[in-house]
């Protein structure tokens, strides 16, 4: 196996990843990246496998369990009861009743109230260059998710610091102040949906949380640790990944002369997974062998971990014809955008109708837009999203 030398915080990596997935790629389904210490895989046969593949998991060994550092607690106990780091049984028990409240019904109604909130978004845009990310590509999801659980917007900022504080957690720029600032987010962020779970007890009302806790009391029952999790893991889901999302995909349609014309209603879904695939929010995902496991010429160990870098395989030329072109006109095809297997994305389509509804009414609204300037990538891996993202609404 190769081994593979690359820092994730390299400038130029930041910048642009995919010349070293290539070479990764070229070199074999699987290599060993020296500066995470463990094997990752680089094709799409491998990630799509490995993801779904029920010897592999996200929770580690209990054997394997280390005691978390006591100033880490606040963080690691919120993590404790996310169904994302879960396996079954528990991870079938949260899933199960989170998809009981979170249906496709419920989700596809948020559709008019999608649509208003960026009518009136970019209606309120200057007539002068402005950043597109805190203006719009941040606002619609965070307004979106919070409305849904029953928060109101005038928290949305709040929510949004505590959410970037936590996710910078799972960051290759981790570092002790990263962690200070994560542990004091979680405490705030788990002692505001503790009060507000107990008012929905006391009050319910038609949303999210009130139906969780609903499910609760059918038979099956979610904790109130487990209920403050789950709210906050779809609230920095539920965001951050469409905040990436949506300015890669402005940047890419910007960059290579396309607009409202591959937006339209019968062209928007493939335009959406052509910027879900093309430019992904998060590269990398990992597993943990279950047992000693057999594949791609690696044999894995109880124990060892294994990345699985989404942003590689959706670049791969055995899945795609010319993988580095954006092209909003290719047949739809399924990356790995939003994982695979037990622990594909629950907020999946949600952060579809925020793409496909707030895309279009961007460019109808502005469609002279142009950038200003070279938009740079934030030091944010293995999230790859803008920093910036100056656009001219002309």
């Amino acid at each position: 196996m190769q081994t593979l030398r690359q820092s994730p915080t390299d400038p130029a990596f930041v910048q642009d990843p995919y010349p070293f997935y290539d070479r990764a790629r070229a070199g074999g389904d699987l290599g060993y990246w020296k500066e995470y210490g463990k094997v990752a895989a680089f094709s799409l046969d491998a990630v799509n496998t490995l993801l779904k593949d029920r010897r592999f998991g996200r929770e580690l060994p209990e054997e394997m369990q280390q005691p978390v550092e006591p100033r880490l607690a606040p963080f690691y106990d919120i993590d404790a009861h996310s169904m994302l780091e879960l396996e079954p049984p528990r991870h079938t028990r949260l899933r199960g009743l989170v998809l009981r409240a979170f249906t496709s019904r419920r989700i596809n109604a948020l559709r008019p109230e999608i649509e208003a909130l960026c009518e009136e978004l970019v209606a309120g845009f200057p007539d002068q260059p402005f950043d597109l990310i805190p203006a719009y590509c941040t606002r619609v999801p965070v307004i979106v998710i919070a409305r849904l659980l029953g928060v109101p917007d005038s928290m949305a900022d709040d929510l949004l610091g505590w959410s970037n504080d936590m996710v910078a957690m799972y960051q290759a720029r981790r570092d002790r102040a990263v962690e200070d600032h994560a542990v004091a987010s979680a405490r705030a962020f788990s002692d505001f949906m503790r009060g507000y779970v107990e008012e929905r007890r006391s009050r319910p009302a038609d949303d999210l949380i009130t139906h969780l806790i609903a499910a609760e009391e059918e038979g099956e029952r979610l904790t109130t640790e487990e209920l403050i999790t789950t709210c906050i893991l779809l609230l920095n889901a539920g965001h951050e990944a469409t905040v990436h999302t949506m300015g890669n995909g402005v940047k890419a349609l910007l960059e290579n002369g396309f607009g409202a014309e591959v937006l339209a209603p019968d062209r928007v879904q493939a335009s959406v997974e052509e910027v879900l695939r093309h430019d992904p929010p998060l590269h990398m995902f990992s597993r943990w062998a279950y047992e000693e496991v057999e594949l791609f010429g690696h044999r894995f160990r109880r124990g060892e971990e294994v990345a699985l870098m989404l942003g590689a395989a959706n670049r791969d030329p055995a899945g795609w014809d010319d993988p580095a072109r954006f092209d909003p006109t290719r047949p739809v095809k399924t990356a790995t955008s939003f994982g695979g297997g037990i622990h594909f994305c629950v907020g999946a389509p949600l952060a579809r109708l925020e793409l496909q509804v707030a895309l279009p009414a961007l460019f109808a609204a502005h469609p002279g837009l142009a950038l200003d300037g070279t938009p740079r990538y934030a030091n944010l891996y293995h999230f790859h999203g803008l920093e910036s993202l100056v656009v001219r609404p002309r």
